[in-house]
């Protein structure tokens, strides 16, 4: 039987090798291994690395050197020459040699664009895949093409040669540039005493990443268009690097998190609800079908980042909260948790909810979104919304209001009223939802004022009022005479209203003050939250999308200023009659679609044209903004 098992473990991998074939043929394509003289024929290579002898992950062996010997394989390395060769009995030996004492020898292989091509060793390596292994050890040789910016793919694997030489690690490989980058600075904050293994680096690989790429691949991972470094760096980005993977928690959660994968790779699923669904045709908001109709209270909790009394972001959520208590109180009931912790520990409170039967959770902070992400994915029975401009998730819908609507108009009346032709703007962090207000702050100034520029400082941090007013002192040295967003130094009814801690300032010229307050953009989150609890309750929505099938929409929910949720407050007694003409002149148009605050021409700070003549800018353009406007001044004068 022992002579005979190798020849019979041939005949099985045969068959697997003529079922690749067949299966590449019937596909129109080539039915045998890789050749890497054909792929390379017309690339430049630059240079030949001698890496040595090191280990090599079979998985990352994906074809031979020549022509010739790629015939005798199929493109997963199995045999398909026929049995009774002099092939077959070398591979059979081969065979029993591994099940013996198992294959000792090294093979030599080229290394090339991060996969390895066979030069010695082909039989071992196909024995070797038909069984399984992980790793071989290869003389590698490592062929660096020509450095190409025109070329992703090339740019991407000299990010990979920075990454191999810090780590030594060729397991993975990454779609996007700028992967490796990231995925080394979560390396680095791995303990290098982390385990009796002297490189930290290798325990990463075998004992985290390649845990998670089995579960991963288990659960049907392999059938998304990305690779499994894609999928990995976006679970850390939820989760954190593990100092070790939970097998039986990570199987848990992952067919979850492979359908926010597989929605985040198809962008035309994206939804942006920019009008209330009652005013929209064959809308379905995309839910929980057993809060259709339901027979008890929905019971809505509500995540704040700070106390009511102190933070004014958190009392516009407290006044949208209390308004849905008043208009829904025979059909909602809802909570509330104040100073969520503005880290991991927010997940802790999340759960907590979750586990405690709350239908809903709205986190109504930007800074929660991974951990009401993760969350999320955990207790796939409950519906979270993230209060942020961020990318909406399967598990989560994202809502916010269109800003740069109202913070045009706040544009047009510091333009208008400006004497230095200086004007100042707090901005809390770099993101496509800030950098949209300011380029429309910018353009509203510049309507009014050509000359009007508009400069800008950094908090780093989206509601510390000691970190406002240090921002809006340094635009006041750089000259600004009105600011946008320096914080109320005195009481003032808007706030009671409507939650805003920081308006548009004009500054006394003598003591480097805010003078007068001038305007600012409102919320109304009542609204919001009323529209979105009613339609959840209406019964008119009998057929829901369920927001976890396979055709489930990502919905981002965001409305302007003629929804109401979003709003401009000015003064009457301090804005001039005309430019309050022309504020109200404008506003109405935008409700009425007849203006839109990013229409063009408008060129960026090096003169680029970035939306042209006549037309204006798209919905997604808007939410994946990241150039300023010309008339913007972003400094390093901030730290930033």
């Amino acid at each position: 039987m022992k002579e005979n098992s190798g020849r019979e473990f041939f005949e099985q991998a045969r068959k697997l090798g003529l079922k690749e074939y067949n299966k590449n043929i019937s596909r129109g394509e080539i039915g045998y291994l890789t050749s890497l003289e054909g792929i390379v024929k017309n690339t430049e290579i630059v240079s030949h690395v001698d890496l040595g002898l090191i280990e090599i992950p079979l998985k990352k062996i994906i074809g031979t050197y020549t022509h010739l010997r790629s015939l005798s394989f199929a493109k997963n390395f199995m045999p398909i020459i026929e049995a009774g060769t002099e092939f077959e009995k070398k591979w059979s030996a081969l065979c029993e040699a591994h099940l013996d004492e198992g294959i000792k020898h090294s093979i030599k292989v080229y290394e090339y664009m991060n996969f390895f091509y066979v030069i010695e060793g082909n039989k071992r390596v196909s024995v070797l895949k038909f069984f399984d292994a992980y790793s071989i050890s290869a003389k590698v040789t490592r062929l660096i093409p020509k450095k190409d910016e025109a070329n992703k793919d090339i740019r991407i694997y000299y990010e990979f040669l920075e990454f191999n030489k810090i780590t030594g690690l060729n397991s993975i490989w990454f779609s996007s540039e700028g992967s490796f980058k990231t995925l080394l600075h979560y390396l680095d904050q791995l303990d290098p005493n982390i385990s009796d293994f002297h490189d930290k680096y290798k325990y990463f690989e075998v004992y985290i990443y390649n845990s998670f790429r089995d579960i991963y691949l288990n659960a049907g991972g392999d059938e998304l268009p990305i690779t499994t470094g894609d999928a990995f760096l976006e679970y850390i980005k939820i989760y954190g690097l593990p100092h070790k993977i939970n097998s039986d928690d990570l199987s848990s959660s992952m067919k979850e998190f492979i359908k926010e994968l597989a929605a985040l790779n198809n962008s035309k699923e994206i939804d942006i609800l920019t009008s209330p669904l009652e005013n929209s045709q064959n809308r379905m908001l995309s839910t929980l079908t057993s809060l259709v109709i339901p027979k008890k209270k929905l019971r809505v909790a509500f995540a704040y980042a700070r106390k009511i009394e102190s933070s004014g972001w958190t009392y516009a959520h407290e006044l949208g909260r209390r308004h849905i208590e008043k208009v829904l109180r025979d059909q909602v009931s809802t909570t509330y948790v104040e100073n969520v912790p503005e880290d991991e520990r927010a997940y802790d409170v999340f759960e907590i909810l979750a586990e405690s039967g709350y239908d809903i959770i709205f986190t109504t902070s930007p800074i929660y979104f991974n951990a009401t992400l993760k969350c999320s994915l955990e207790y796939p029975h409950v519906k979270f919304f993230n209060c942020s401009g961020a990318n909406p998730y399967t598990h989560v819908s994202n809502y916010y209001g269109r800003t740069y609507e109202p913070r045009f108009l706040t544009g047009i009346i510091a333009g208008a009223m400006t004497q230095r032709n200086i004007l100042g703007y707090v901005g809390t962090s770099v993101n496509p939802e800030v950098i949209s207000s300011i380029n429309a702050f910018a353009l509203g100034a510049k309507m009014v004022n050509p000359y009007a520029k508009v400069k800008v400082a950094w908090t780093n941090e989206w509601n510390s009022r000691i970190k406002f007013n240090d921002a809006g002192n340094k635009l006041i040295k750089l000259g600004a005479d009105i600011i946008c967003n320096r914080t109320l130094d005195v009481p003032h009814p808007v706030s009671t209203d409507y939650g805003v801690y920081s308006m548009l300032c004009s500054i006394d010229k003598k003591r480097g003050v805010p003078d007068k307050y001038l305007a600012t953009p409102i919320w109304n989150w009542g609204i919001f939250y009323e529209k979105i609890l009613r339609n959840i309750l209406n019964d008119t929505f009998k057929t829901i999308v369920d927001m976890f099938s396979s055709n489930s929409q990502l919905i981002n929910f965001w409305w302007g200023i003629d929804t109401g949720v979003v709003d401009i407050f000015y003064s009457d007694e301090e804005v001039p009659k005309d430019t309050q003409k022309l504020v109200n002149l404008l506003k109405t148009m935008i409700i009425t679609g007849a203006y839109h605050p990013f229409t063009g021409p408008i060129l960026d700070q090096q003169g680029n044209i970035r939306i042209s003549p006549n037309e204006s800018a798209s919905h997604e353009e808007i939410l994946s903004m990241n150039w300023f406007v010309d008339n913007v001044i972003v400094e390093d004068y901030n730290n930033q």
